[in-house]
């Protein structure tokens, strides 16, 4: 039993220094600690050589290894504590420098200020594109009735629109996501009490939504809501009504095009890969959001440069921040995050990608009108296309 216990603690021992070469330019001490492990999985090499073949040890061989067990044992566990708590120090480190950098970013945005469009004020530091710049810079010019956000489809919240709104500005939030393990590991980070936010697990659904804001403490007026779950953000966008949020960013699916507003059918249990291999099929189009958002009584602003998250704020408020866009303008995108019928990324480009997805349904929520995308005739316009190509 003692050689497969020696060769688990050198498995072990070897996932740690490939874990430290990692970090160890950070500091000296770590290269001291990984050298020492390294000299460990030789000894460890060492001695199962010099164990017999066949059938086993003996009680007397056992006996006079337990001491050099147990020695390597408690050197293995006193290296993994002092890497995790270097781990702990590096990440601590690099966010205090991420979160710095946003602040000197913030500072230097144009305040009352005309720009181009949105794109002119994007900066990233927790966002997955520019979308950190373009929040801050809504929030110095629209007239929130509060400092609260709520923000769903956020993984583990390390990636999200709001984090930085949170950590910058010192909003109160909701966050939610359909994974428990996420909203846990969101829970356990410092972030958690060092900032008032509510993190709740839960698949967001046009039935749940309001039932969800309201019995979380959400509902009424509100700052910023931001919509994201990759599928039937439309649809819940359109139900809720327990809030009543000042902006509102929700995602867009920029394959689906600009000249019409479709949106894919509602299904409650809609995910993303399920619907369609190529992860391509999803959401709404520009259009269709901004169809909807004549009818909830918000204007558009316009969206980030990736194509991405587009920008509303309400009717009653877009005063406070019209007068500094030259333009309202909606981007396509150029990423390519497609994926073959593995499940690997398949790097579809262009408008090669709404051809993979051209004979899925679509519903015209101008019309009612459900169809085929390839039936939309010509879903991009002239400039879309020009930008995309």
């Amino acid at each position: 039993m003692t050689v497969p216990r020696l060769m688990r603690i050198k498995s072990e021992l070897k996932a740690m220094v490939r874990e430290f070469w990692s970090l160890s330019n950070r500091t000296r001490r770590l290269d001291d600690t990984v050298l020492q492990l390294e000299e460990t999985i030789q000894r460890i090499d060492r001695t199962v050589g010099s164990l017999p073949d066949g059938a086993g040890l003996t009680a007397q061989m056992e006996q006079a290894l337990a001491p050099r067990l147990n020695e390597i044992a408690a050197q293995s566990a006193q290296a993994a504590g002092y890497g995790a708590m270097l781990h702990h120090h590096v990440l601590d480190a690099m966010e205090r420098s991420l979160l710095l950098s946003g602040r000197m970013a913030s500072r230097s945005l144009p305040r009352f200020q005309r720009i181009r469009n949105l794109a002119e004020v994007e900066f990233k530091v927790f966002s997955q594109w520019g979308e950190d710049g373009i929040i801050d810079w809504l929030a110095a010019h629209v007239p929130v009735p509060n400092t609260r956000f709520v923000e769903f489809g956020v993984e583990n919240f390390r990636e999200a629109n709001c984090r930085f709104l949170l950590m910058n500005r010192n909003w109160r939030g909701l966050v939610m996501d359909g994974s428990e393990d996420h909203m846990r590991a969101l829970r356990s980070e410092r972030l958690y009490w060092m900032h008032d936010l509510t993190a709740v697990p839960a698949f967001i659904t046009a039935e749940n939504i309001n039932d969800l804001l309201d019995g979380n403490g959400f509902g009424g007026p509100l700052g910023i809501l931001s919509v994201d779950i990759d599928g039937n953000d439309y649809w819940v966008w359109k139900a809720v009504t327990a809030v009543d949020p000042a902006i509102v960013i929700c995602e867009y699916n920029p394959i689906l095009g600009d000249t019409r507003p479709v949106v894919v059918p509602y299904d409650p249990s809609f995910t993303r890969f399920a619907a369609h291999h190529s992860g391509l099929y999803f959401g709404a189009s520009i259009a269709a959001l901004r169809h909807l958002a004549e009818q909830r009584g918000y204007e558009f602003l316009g969206t980030n440069s990736n194509g991405i998250n587009a920008f509303f704020v309400r009717h009653d408020l877009a005063h406070s921040v019209l007068p500094y866009l030259e333009e309202i303008k909606a981007f396509p995108s150029r990423h390519r995050d497609s994926r073959d019928a593995e499940g690997c990324l398949s790097y579809t480009a262009g408008v090669d990608r709404f051809a993979l997805i051209g004979d899925m349904p679509v519903v015209d929520v101008a019309t009612g009108e459900t169809l085929t995308l390839r039936k939309i005739g010509k879903p991009y316009s002239d400039a879309w296309l020009a930008e995309m190509t």
